[in-house]
């Protein structure tokens, strides 16, 4: 005899099956669905029922009618309104924030100044406030919450281990989150979710093996297997900052940031460029920053280096030999089939992608396809979306295999 457990679990794997086949490959009809998901019509039917009664689906007619004066074939959709997902980026220096449906329509965005310690958290408290207190359509609710965190996570736990920029160390967040809102709460290392958000609407689409490289702040990278996420034995799977680019650099310590994102991600550029000024070489840079030093960043290095500063080409000439470094060895590694390029720093790609092509062509065993990020600063939101879209429907699959 079927137990009453087992047939509400069963109705539920349904459900989500159903919505999942009108989701990636809708609209479709019921009979379609039926040999889809290789379910009984009847029991198709019923679900179908249900959904519709909760908004999570709708009909449509389409097409012609029948000769003999039938009605138009009815298709079924995936509702994309039927719910919300608030998707949080957490950068080194701003926090973007992100209300969007579930097809990845961005509804409304926001962003804040990223702040230390607990000071950070408030700020994200009150940034997850404002998103929830935006004007939804009647009985739109928020399904759930994704959070991409700069450093090392838990993720089963969403607990975040480290994030130096945000001065973080074990913090609970998905506990705190869930028990200020009621809402159900992922979290997830940024970088990932710019992979997850690359990987579903941007520069990744349609490819199963994936590394997405993010420079900004720090540099790491969110790797994509057989179209799954990997994470590693200890969550820390795709940590490049951390690559040595020399043998001189080995037996040291470096603090809150590894060897390679010391020296080629944004604070490492500005600290080469402030360097020069320091022992009195020309440069534009200093031009571009109106004089003050404390107004260097990374994008003016850029920006002089395409006036022809020699200052900053040198500079950028280093920082692409370094990147080189990173992407040659994830793709031998790896061997992905496209690695996305993204990130504050990577908004170069005019300067930084086709002289990494060149310096690492025939140094790795496969060439990868190499490509800038499609999605920019909306990478991480819309991973957040996906990130929510997968894990509430893997939380009734492991409810219905709990020793898998």
């Amino acid at each position: 005899m079927q137990h009453a457990g087992n047939s509400k679990l069963v109705k539920k794997l349904n459900q989500a099956a159903i919505l999942r086949v009108l989701r990636e490959r809708g609209p479709l009809s019921r009979t379609e669905i039926a040999g889809l998901i290789h379910l009984n019509p009847s029991t198709v039917s019923r679900i179908v029922g249900e959904l519709l009664a909760e908004h999570l689906i709708f009909e449509e007619r389409r097409g012609q009618s029948s000769a003999k004066g039938g009605r138009q074939p009815i298709f079924l959709q995936f509702n994309y309104k039927a719910s919300l997902i608030v998707g949080l980026d957490l950068g080194g220096t701003s926090m973007v924030g992100a209300l969007a449906d579930l097809e990845g329509n961005i509804l409304h965005r926001e962003a804040v100044p990223s702040r230390y310690g607990q000071e950070g958290l408030e700020a994200l408290m009150a940034l997850v406030e404002s998103l929830l207190h935006v004007p939804r359509l009647p009985g739109q609710k928020v399904r759930a919450i994704g959070i991409g965190a700069p450093g090392v996570t838990r993720s089963q736990e969403g607990v975040v281990v480290w994030a130096p920029s945000l001065g973080w160390r074990e913090m609970p967040l998905k506990k705190i989150v869930e028990e200020r809102f009621g809402i159900l709460t992922f979290v997830e290392n940024d970088v990932n979710l710019h992979a997850l958000g690359e990987h579903w609407q941007g520069a990744g689409r349609g490819v199963r093996d994936l590394v997405c490289i993010f420079i900004g702040t720090g540099i790491g990278a969110g790797i994509i297997i057989n179209d799954e996420l990997y994470r590693g034995a200890d969550e820390a799977a795709g940590e490049v900052g951390y690559i040595i680019p020399h043998e001189k650099y080995l037996g040291k310590s470096y603090g809150e940031f590894g060897c390679l994102e010391s020296l080629a991600a944004g604070p490492g550029i500005v600290r080469s460029a402030r360097q020069a000024i320091q022992r009195g070489i020309p440069t534009a840079i200093l031009d571009l920053a109106a004089g003050d030093e404390g107004a260097i960043t990374a994008e003016l290095v850029f920006a002089a280096a395409r006036q022809g500063d020699a200052v900053a080409q040198k500079i950028v000439d280093e920082t692409v030999r370094y990147l080189s470094i990173a992407v040659a060895n994830v793709a031998s590694i790896i061997n992905p089939r496209r690695i996305v390029l993204g990130g504050g720093i990577a908004k170069s790609d005019d300067l930084i992608l086709e002289p990494i092509k060149r310096l690492i062509q025939g140094v790795v065993p496969a060439m990868p396809e190499i490509v800038p990020s499609q999605l920019g600063s909306d990478a991480g939101v819309l991973g957040a979306v996906s990130l929510a879209l997968r894990s509430t429907e893997d939380l009734i699959w492991k409810a219905a295999h709990p020793r898998g």
